[in-house]
């Protein structure tokens, strides 16, 4: 679907400060925003509250009115204003669910991301049992989680590097986090048996 005549308009009439084409404009799209957001949290496996997810909107709303509306006054209209706009608030959304995320290298967050219990997350207390741990994987589900919760990479870049397409990675990050969860609760366990 390509730029329709009312988003046409829409995209004017903002550009140009308008009366109401602002609140015109949230109106048309703030569900999408709310959906791209839930769907971004949702595939990076962040659990946001109703107060996270209106101000991670908000934040999209302020973006997109920065500098004179420049993200809006960068569409070519070879797409759909939703498509473009969708892209835009991924992006966004990405970065800030990324600053809710440890720290690259942040192994003992990592046991945390995995949502495991306290005493296996602590065996994830140096980078070496970490990268002892992503060995026990699929060279592509080691990876994936490398470059998404070590080094931070969107899904696009993601999938460059695994050579798949963007909407494989988030189901192959979740095979990841089960497969680990498994070895981890393993590891626990065994060490419960032996203790000494």
């Amino acid at each position: 679907m390509g730029f329709s005549e009312i988003d046409r308009n829409l995209l004017e009439r903002c550009l140009a400060r308008k009366p109401r084409s602002w609140e015109d404009f949230v109106d048309r799209f703030l569900s999408l925003f709310y959906h791209v957001v839930d769907h971004t949290a949702a595939a990076a496996n962040i659990r946001l509250s109703p107060a996270d997810r209106d101000d991670v909107c908000a934040e999209i709303f302020l973006r997109l009115i920065e500098n004179d509306f420049a993200i809006l006054r960068r569409f070519r209209g070879q797409a759909s204003l939703a498509s473009y706009l969708a892209v835009v608030a991924r992006r966004i959304t990405l970065r800030l669910l990324r600053e809710k995320m440890p720290p690259p290298g942040s192994e003992v967050q990592l046991g945390q991301l995995l949502h495991v219990a306290p005493p296996i997350e602590q065996q994830l207390g140096s980078r070496e049992e970490v990268e002892r741990l992503l060995e026990r994987l699929p060279e592509t589900e080691s990876r994936a989680i490398k470059l998404f919760y070590l080094e931070g990479k969107p899904y696009v870049e993601i999938a460059r590097a695994l050579g798949v397409s963007e909407n494989s990675v988030g189901p192959i990050l979740s095979r990841a986090r089960e497969n680990l969860r498994r070895h981890l609760a393993t590891q626990a366990a065994l060490s419960q048996e032996d203790p000494g």
